[in-house]
């Protein structure tokens, strides 16, 4: 969880303690909250937010995913939302698709494509009213889709809300597996589990025998996350229908046997 202890300021800070954090709507009930990171752009965090709202729904969990990427939001466009986010005098309502409740900066633009040209400390006030003026209601998860990097916005999510565990997203590959490492190394300096990592584009289903064919040595990778005691809760295999859950069709049967042990796990972490 976050607290007062992992913040910068905490040895000068002269504020109420009871009231510093970022104050809680009491129309929500949310129980869980997992936010979905990697520190690394392009890795796949969007993707597993969604797969793990989609897989936590169909078991028959109250799910919420606040897109907290605001300069690349996307969400939305996983999920294939066509209307716009709508708003009382008090609050914002999220869209609700497929039976999981989704708010995204890109669901009150008017056009998807626009950039978002707002300075660090625009773009974490946007996050804090995501978790304060959005109307969630109740929820037994709510997965936040983290940002890339480990600034402003990564930071703000971590000490504002109350992280319950992190899921960090990786490739195979050096580069990214060093950049997960600061991100693994962020979380614990603000003492926030790191419930494990899943490795994403791990490998390639042969479609002729069937074989895995490996991208990536991931022999070094899981070495080093195991010498920081970071548990690896699967792999996922590199496919074109991955990216959208409902076209899996055929893949369907087969993937479901590769992530469900991955939500089971992250759940009973989280118990």
């Amino acid at each position: 969880m976050s607290n007062c202890s992992t913040c910068p300021s905490n040895s000068s800070c002269s504020k109420d303690k009871n009231t510093c954090m970022v104050q809680v709507n009491p129309n929500n009930k949310i129980k869980k909250v997992i936010a979905v990171m990697s520190g690394k752009g392009g890795v796949g965090k969007s993707t597993v937010s969604v797969l793990l709202a989609k897989k936590l729904n169909e078991l028959g969990y109250s799910v919420g995913i606040m897109d907290a990427d605001v300069t690349g939001p996307s969400i939305p466009r996983l999920l294939n939302i066509k209307e716009k986010a709508r708003g009382t005098e008090e609050y914002i309502l999220p869209v609700e698709k497929d039976g999981i409740k989704v708010m995204s900066v890109n669901l009150l633009m008017e056009d998807e494509n626009q950039p978002v040209l707002w300075r660090g400390p625009v773009i974490s006030g946007v996050i804090t009213q995501f978790w304060t003026d959005v109307l969630w209601e109740e929820l037994d998860y709510l997965i936040i889709d983290m940002p890339p990097g480990t600034s402003d916005v990564a930071l703000t999510v971590m000490q504002s809300i109350p992280i319950n565990g992190v899921v960090m997203v990786s490739i195979p590959q050096d580069l990214v597996t060093m950049i997960v490492m600061k991100a693994i190394n962020m979380a614990r300096k603000l003492n926030i589990d790191v419930l494990g990592v899943i490795q994403n584009m791990s490998y390639i289903n042969c479609p002729d025998c069937g074989k895995k064919i490996r991208l990536f040595n991931s022999e070094k990778a899981e070495e080093e996350y195991r010498e920081m005691g970071i548990d690896i809760l699967g792999e996922l295999p590199m496919t074109q229908s991955l990216n959208n859950y409902n076209d899996l069709t055929q893949d369907r049967v087969e993937f479901d046997k590769i992530f469900t042990p991955i939500v089971l796990d992250i759940m009973k972490k989280l118990n």
